[in-house]
């Protein structure tokens, strides 16, 4: 259970979002799934993060509701207990990777070398996000990490663009990208709804690598 392939093929990107007030986080979920972006990685960067992710497991069912930027494993529990089901992490140490395999749940952990795969590999672990893809590497160096580990499947995040996505998703090994352009801040301090939706629309018909 704890393999996010499945995950990864949820949609072409994963809008990565942070919300600082819960009463948006409805609102947010819905004019993603209008768009046909039917998955959310909701970051645990604010002090009401966990409000917004039960508000949105309550209130929105219907889309795949992820816990991003876990961090320790108090961190991950509280997400689970709001309502997350599965776990994204920037990086993982021993100790937060242990606890997270115990959850019972698909979890997404943060790599940027070879070594860090290798550590994932060891413990049965195939999906895995790469982080911060633009400042790593881009998609060359993810390319090229595909010939000596050719079983992983990535979710390149961080500097990636409605442009750039692209050329992550030609790749073999990329099954979709993480991106925070389609949840603008001042969309959602503004309450544009409308856009969000038409940013999620424009996601949702990228085209992934067969």
């Amino acid at each position: 259970m704890a393999d996010a392939t499945h995950i990864l093929k949820a949609s072409p990107v994963i809008p990565v979002v942070t919300i600082d007030d819960p009463r948006r986080a409805v609102p947010v979920a819905r004019a993603l799934a209008d768009g046909g972006v039917r998955i959310i990685e909701l970051t645990l960067r604010t002090d009401s993060a966990l409000d917004s992710l039960k508000l949105i497991a309550e209130e929105v069912p219907d889309i795949l509701l992820g816990a991003g930027t876990v961090l320790t494993p108090g961190q991950a529990d509280a997400a689970v207990a709001a309502g997350a089901q599965f776990l994204v992490s920037p990086g993982v140490t021993p100790a937060l990777l242990g606890h997270m395999l115990t959850l019972d749940l698909p979890v997404l952990p943060g790599v940027a070398t070879v070594g860090e795969i290798m550590a994932l590999l060891e413990q049965g672990l195939q999906a895995m996000k790469f982080f911060p893809a633009g400042p790593a590497g881009g998609p060359d160096y993810v390319a090229a990490i595909g010939a000596p580990v050719p079983q992983v499947t990535f979710c390149p995040t961080g500097g990636i663009s409605l442009a750039s996505a692209p050329e992550y998703l030609k790749l073999a090994n990329v099954s979709c990208v993480g991106g925070s352009w389609l949840t603008p801040r001042g969309a959602i301090e503004n309450g544009n709804w409308q856009f969000i939706t038409e940013l999620a629309q424009q996601a949702a018909a990228l085209a992934v690598a067969p």
